[in-house]
């Protein structure tokens, strides 16, 4: 089966196939994720301090375990966030759906209703 590269309504349109777009793309996503890493030290810490003030002291492997579980988790979404940001801002949603729009039966069926 032969896919089209590029669905006729998005030709013109800047995709991550254009190296200076996609530069700009992912420097956005590493600014975002960036900010994110922050955000996950923030949490991890701000956790780090509820449990000392709940439980007192912790032992050293609790404390390890908090920390880069709050920052793993908080980091990961803010990563598969901003990925989801990265394809619709890039038009990339629209590229894979303009491609699918012919294998879509129903999708007719959607529209007039």
């Amino acid at each position: 089966m032969d896919f089209p590269t590029k669905p006729p309504m998005w030709e013109g349109v800047p995709d991550l196939d254009d190296p200076d777009y996609a530069r700009l793309a992912w420097g956005r996503f590493r600014r975002i994720l960036g900010w994110m890493a922050l955000l996950a030290l923030g949490c991890a810490v701000g956790a780090l301090v509820v449990l000392y003030l709940w439980l007192g002291t912790l032992y050293l492997h609790m404390a390890i375990a908090t920390f880069l579980g709050m920052f793993g988790t908080v980091l990961l979404g803010g990563a598969l966030m901003g990925l989801v940001f990265l394809s619709s801002g890039t038009g990339h949603d629209e590229h894979v759906d303009g491609i699918n729009q012919a294998y879509d039966p129903g999708r007719e069926d959607e529209a007039s209703s």
